[in-house]
């Protein structure tokens, strides 16, 4: 049976690839163009970077340091780097000085969300050299180094949010402690969160949580691995491996996860281009959906560029996507439809349609942002 199922695997790899093949990527100056239109549209509605983000459908405001807003600074400063314009960088600090680079819930939080707005607090740090910018996110993160407590990243969602922050942390101050302690939160989420940990490596996908591992089933009776909650592992760990040093002893352990998770991938693209929600289960609000989507595209360019994934197999698929989202998700005017909203599966912020705003509309831009910064980077 296993072999059976191998064969089956391998073969949908094959033909996914061979389906792929008469797409050609985009010019660079077309990824850009599309990009930078998509950020346009957010940058001239959001006008006034510290803003709070009010939700009709909730009728909440929150601060616009939250891990939503903090995403789409990840997106931002990515483009900024294959694209210097000073407006974006002006946008990222003037949005970092009216949050006077601190934290929501303050240094004490051990809340991966509340985290995330670090991640672009040290990016700007390694241009301006400012440490007072970072002493926040320092300071929470060593608070978190002098306690044993290990297992806070207990949704997969966490592993995106923080732990790109250690590993940062541990360049810039040249300190190991940062990338061991990255490492055992990591390893508690993969192998002990829920009952046998998030990741199913037989599979190569990750569970969002404990609350989808089995017993839980999808109504094919498939496990649930929810598109978005996985790309933001692929998100994760792609950045992690761009700042630890080669000789960080569990970087194998990283690569090797990144690329099951790849390699798991490629049978479950959707005919158009994009992943359902549900990974394994077309049926259960299946449809087109940018956020995994993105997500994905960003780690196999990234692995391409890197030269970690074979562009022969994977380039066709990263074409593929991204084709499908430049040209179906992204309005004139550069706002992004098919986006689902926030939540933990896929069920929820539906529906997903191409003219519906989400609840959060800039985390799902965050997410195109890293997609098409890596892929304009790829070699034509």
């Amino acid at each position: 049976m296993k072999c059976i199922k191998a064969f089956l695997v391998i073969s949908a790899c094959l033909l996914a690839v061979q389906s792929t093949t008469a797409q050609q990527l985009a010019a660079k100056k077309d990824v850009l163009k599309t990009i930078t239109l998509a950020n346009k549209y957010f940058m001239d509605k959001w006008p006034d970077a510290g803003k709070p983000i009010f939700v009709p459908s909730r009728n909440r405001t929150w601060p616009s340091h939250i891990w939503t807003r903090a995403v789409y600074y990840e997106g931002l400063m990515a483009l900024y780097s294959v694209d210097k314009q000073k407006a974006y960088y002006n946008y990222a600090v003037d949005w970092s000085a009216k949050h006077n680079w601190s934290l929501r819930d303050g240094i004490k939080t051990r809340n991966g969300d509340n985290q995330a707005c670090g991640q672009t607090y040290i990016d700007l740090y390694t241009i301006d050299k400012n440490k007072t910018h970072i002493d926040s996110i320092k300071a929470s993160v060593d608070l978190m180094l002098q306690s044993s407590k290990i297992d806070d990243w207990h949704w997969v969602d966490a592993i995106q949010m923080a732990m790109p922050v250690f590993a940062k942390l541990g360049v810039i101050y040249k300190d190991t402690n940062y990338f061991h302690r990255m490492y055992e939160m990591y390893a508690y989420t993969r192998n002990k969160h829920g009952d046998n940990g998030l990741f199913n490596a037989a599979e190569g996908l990750w569970w969002r949580d404990k609350d989808f591992d089995p017993p839980y089933k999808e109504p094919n009776g498939e496990d649930c691995y929810w598109s978005r909650g996985n790309g933001w592992v692929v998100a994760a760990l792609v950045r992690v491996l761009s700042n630890i040093p080669k000789n960080e002893p569990h970087r194998a352990e990283y690569v090797s996860d990144y690329k099951a998770m790849m390699a798991a991938l490629i049978p479950i693209q959707r005919n158009d281009g994009y992943w359902n929600a549900s990974l394994h289960d077309s049926t259960n609000f299946g449809g087109k959906e940018l956020t995994g989507t993105s997500l994905f595209v960003y780690g196999m360019a990234w692995g391409i560029n890197n030269k970690i994934l074979d562009r022969a197999t994977y380039l066709p698929i990263v074409t593929k996507a991204w084709n499908a989202m430049a040209k179906e998700s992204v309005h004139a005017n550069g706002f992004l439809g098919w986006v689902q909203g926030t939540g933990k599966e896929p069920k929820e912020s539906q529906p997903v349609t191409y003219d519906r705003e989400p609840d959060f509309e800039d985390f799902g831009l965050g997410c195109f942002l890293l997609a098409g910064s890596e892929v304009y980077k790829i070699k034509r």
